[in-house]
């Protein structure tokens, strides 16, 4: 992981640091994400696998609180955890 500092101009703009950017195209398209206080970029190109990561991970999380709402869980010794969370 590397960290950079950056500064936004006066029309809202900010230069990603050159070796930051070093494998970024000119004019290649970058998403943008507001989460709290923080900004998160990433390749456009790299946003659909994401977004299709992000998506099943939420259905399995609600398809998980639904279960422990009903009461249909398992109960798992936390020696076990990890065994179980590798079989998801």
């Amino acid at each position: 992981m590397a960290i950079g500092i950056a500064k936004m101009s006066c029309r809202g703009q900010i230069v990603i640091p050159q070796d930051m950017r070093r494998n970024f195209a000119e004019g290649e398209k970058v998403f943008i994400i507001e989460d709290g206080d923080s900004l998160v970029l990433s390749r456009e190109s790299n946003v659909e696998k994401h977004l299709l990561e992000d998506l099943e991970f939420s259905r399995r999380t609600e398809e998980a609180l639904k279960r422990v709402e009903n009461g249909d869980f398992v109960s798992v010794d936390s020696r076990d955890l990890s065994k179980e969370m590798h079989k998801w």
